[in-house]
């Protein structure tokens, strides 16, 4: 007899053969006509379940109705809750920052608050008649910003009455003061300074507080006025002049009338916001509240409409459940005998193609005597299957070939553009600092000057013009301070245009430079001669070594200004604590072609950090002293450009520097450009520095 495994086989072989029997028969119709019906049953359980839905949409119509009437008053109540809240959001927004654009969109939004009010609610069916307290507060609330506006109109007199005016007076006899004071060593000056100070920190605080009501701006605005008020006798003992005391007492009077105005304002400001809490904020949370009452009651009668509405859904949902098991039954059954017919088939395609994707091209694909579409897209895949074979010997070739040249080009490329964007950004970088931060200093102090000037020269015609005479003081004083600053004007002015000379020739334009046949001796000698006077200030001896008979085809003022730079770096740098030394220079020759130039002292040194960077523009270690860091780069820049010759440096702590220039007797005019290191730093060629 046959064991239950023997039967379970037969059944599973037996389901399987009738599997297949059906599938082979479903393939038989095309795929279109099988997913068309599916789209036919589907379409009758439409059919059948619009029908029922038919019988209760009466029901669910008039209990929807009542939802739909319950909603339409929650949104009213919504919308009226949300525009008093804006309302009053845009009332505490005018308080701190009061505009007419702000004012005419309250107006508008008080409107619209009446408006929903009168037209919307008092004719909603749900809650006309339950309204007339919310009208109530509300209108009270409307009422409460016009009290808060004439409130704000004070606070906004009494901040510009009797805090701005004050504080616009002390300006002015601030600089008063200041153009009455002769020079910055004046013993007025530091106080004078520290109450300037105060002065400043005491308007930013006031309008902190003035906008945002912060304690501690109130706090360190008196705090100020308190420094203001204690450096004003301090600064009447150190005054010099009547105009300085005239305007000391009535900065005096100033400020005493400026602390009187923070006091007024401190007050008005707490009454504003006692205001604010007690009508606009408590008559706002009254209408929230009456809102929060008629909102109840529509929920109530939304609940009740919900329950009807919920269980006719109910009925129509138990009659539609039962319709829609009955032909999801059949629908399942058709769809998976369908399903199978297309998938089956479908998997067997995905194989060849996945064994194709992987480079399996000795498979066969299945399928691919069938009639339908899918016996189709098989021996698509077929004939796909053998050209790939075909082609897959020329394609590793061809592959090969093109990685390599592709990862060549890809590193070329990218180290290209890796040198380029280094250079660009490290020459503009340099450049633009530089600039920005030596120009700024000169022309920001002429620019202080003269407006200082302009406001003393029309001090003095106001004077003029008062037609009360002037004293003979006056005019000495006009006198003296229009000399000094018209000499701070010169002197500054001076200053920039002498820096901006020297960014002129950082690049050298070799274009306009004489180019001509000279003695190194004689050169050496004028250039000498014309540096004296500087050894005359400075406890210097200067030696000079060059022979006779050393002729260089080249620029004349470019080695000029060679030397004048080295011996103006020597005499600032390396003597510029007034200690006395040497300094030496001395040439030879070196070979038919070249010479070697050598300057030399015996003075502060530098550190390796410093020799690194000597050469670079704008380093220098004397910024607060009026150095601009470019003497060493022009002096780089003649030598290895226009000159096209070599500079060494050569130097150690606290025992001298050495330059060694080697350029050729026939100057070459050789472009130099700076190298971009791994690390992303500069390394200028033809450059050698060593510490010794």
């Amino acid at each position: 007899m046959p064991g239950p495994n023997d039967t379970a086989e037969r059944q599973a072989s037996l389901a399987t053969r009738v599997r297949a029997r059906i599938v082979g028969l479903l393939r038989a119709v095309p795929i279109r006509w099988r997913i068309l019906s599916i789209a036919a049953l589907n379409s009758a359980v439409v059919v059948v379940l619009a029908a029922m839905i038919w019988n209760g949409a009466e029901v669910l119509g008039s209990a929807w109705d009542d939802v739909r009437q319950v909603r339409e008053s929650d949104k009213i109540l919504a919308l009226l809750e949300s525009e008093t809240s804006r309302l009053q959001n845009l009332i505490h927004r005018y308080i701190n920052q009061p505009n007419p654009e702000l004012f005419a969109e309250i107006l508008l939004l008080r409107e619209a608050v009446l408006g929903t009010l009168t037209t919307r609610a008092s004719t909603d069916p749900m809650l006309s008649g339950s309204v007339e307290e919310l009208e109530r507060v509300t209108v009270r609330f409307l009422d409460g910003f016009g009290e808060l506006r004439t409130v704000q109109a004070t606070i906004n007199k009494t901040y510009d009455d009797e805090v701005l005016g004050p504080a616009k007076d002390m300006a002015g006899l601030y600089s008063i003061i200041e153009g009455a004071t002769g020079h910055r060593d004046a013993q007025i000056w530091p106080p004078l300074g520290k109450s300037r100070e105060a002065f400043t920190a005491m308007l930013v605080a006031t309008n902190a507080y003035y906008l945002s009501l912060a304690t501690a701006s109130a706090e360190e605005a008196r705090r100020n006025t308190d420094t203001i008020e204690k450096t004003i006798p301090a600064m009447a003992d150190l005054a010099d002049n009547d105009l300085q005391r005239m305007a000391l007492v009535r900065l005096k009077e100033r400020t005493d009338a400026l602390r009187k105005g923070m006091d007024k304002l401190s007050e008005q400001l707490s009454n504003r916001t006692d205001l604010l809490r007690n009508t606009i904020d408590a008559t706002q949370a009254d209408a929230i509240g009456a809102i929060d009452e008629l909102s109840k009651k529509m929920r109530a009668r939304e609940q009740k409409a919900q329950e009807t509405f919920d269980r006719t859904l109910s009925e129509i949902s138990r009659r539609v459940l039962s319709i829609a098991v009955i032909f999801l039954g059949i629908i399942l059954s058709a769809g998976v005998l369908i399903a199978l017919s297309i998938r089956l088939p479908l998997q067997q395609i995905m194989t060849a193609m996945r064994a194709i994707t992987i480079g399996d091209y000795d498979r066969e694909v299945q399928g691919t005597t069938a009639r339908d579409e899918v016996g189709a897209m098989a021996r698509a895949v077929e004939v796909f299957r053998e050209n790939a074979i075909a082609k897959r010997r020329t394609e590793d070739e061809l592959r090969s070939s093109k990685e390599k040249a592709e990862s060549a080009l890809l590193e070329l490329n990218t180290a290209q553009q890796n040198l380029i964007d280094a250079e660009r950004l490290a020459a503009l970088g340099g450049l633009v600092a530089g600039v920005a931060h030596e120009v700024n200093n000169p022309i920001g102090i002429s620019l202080t000057v003269a407006s200082s000037f302009a406001r003393r020269t029309e001090m003095f015609e106001a004077e003029l013009k008062s037609g009360g005479g002037l004293r003979r003081s006056q005019l000495e004083e006009f006198v003296r301070t229009s000399r000094d600053a018209a000499q701070q004007l010169v002197a500054n002015l001076h200053r920039a245009g002498e820096l901006i000379q020297s960014f002129k020739q950082v690049a050298v334009d070799r274009s306009h430079a004489e180019r001509r046949q000279f003695s190194l001796g004689e050169a050496t000698e004028q250039i000498i001669a014309s540096l004296r006077p500087v050894l005359k200030r400075a406890p210097i001896e200067l030696t000079v070594d060059v022979p006779e008979g050393l002729l260089i085809d080249g620029y004349p003022g470019s080695y000029g200004q060679i030397l004048t730079n080295l011996f103006l770096n020597a005499v600032n740098h390396a003597f510029g604590d007034g200690r006395s030394g040497t300094i030496s220079i001395s040439a030879r020759a070196r070979g038919h072609e070249d010479v070697e130039i050598s300057f030399a002292d015996d003075g502060a040194g530098m550190t390796p950090d410093v020799q690194r960077q000597a050469f670079d523009p704008f380093f220098t270690t004397r910024r607060n002293e009026g150095g601009t860091g470019l003497g060493l780069h022009i002096v780089y820049n003649l030598v290895t450009q226009q000159l096209g010759g070599r500079m060494m440096l050569e130097s150690r702590l606290g025992q001298g520097t050495t330059f060694r220039i080697i350029m050729p007797r026939v100057a070459k005019g050789g472009l130099a450009a700076p190298e971009t290191l791994p690390d992303g730093t500069a390394q200028w060629p033809n450059r050698t520095m060593s510490s010794t």
